[in-house]
């Protein structure tokens, strides 16, 4: 009964060490293939993610000042347009 016990023990601790072995390797894998992904997104030349949002601010902001200014330039086109008929039913001056 004894040497089972003994037997088990050192399966316990055979089993445990391998699990620990395991782990080790699992990790060591999961930094390697993080440092070769993280390599590879550098030479892709990716946006960040603070610039991306800048970047998209600045478009959102050029978008509201070129809709304000088709505003002003049809208000001008039409005080034109206005001004040209006034033109056009004045007598010509003689």
């Amino acid at each position: 009964m004894q040497v089972d016990s003994r037997l088990l023990d050192d399966l316990a601790r055979v089993a445990g060490g391998a699990m620990g072995a395991a782990s080790g390797v699992k990790g060591e894998m999961e930094a390697l293939v993080r440092r070769q992904l993280e390599r590879i997104l550098q030479s892709m030349d990716l946006v960040g993610r603070d610039e991306f949002e800048a970047i998209k601010e600045m478009a959102a902001k050029a978008r509201t000042e070129q809709e304000l200014l088709e505003q002003r330039l049809a208000k001008l086109e039409a005080r034109l347009e206005q001004g040209a008929k006034t033109d056009q039913d004045r007598p010509a001056p003689a």
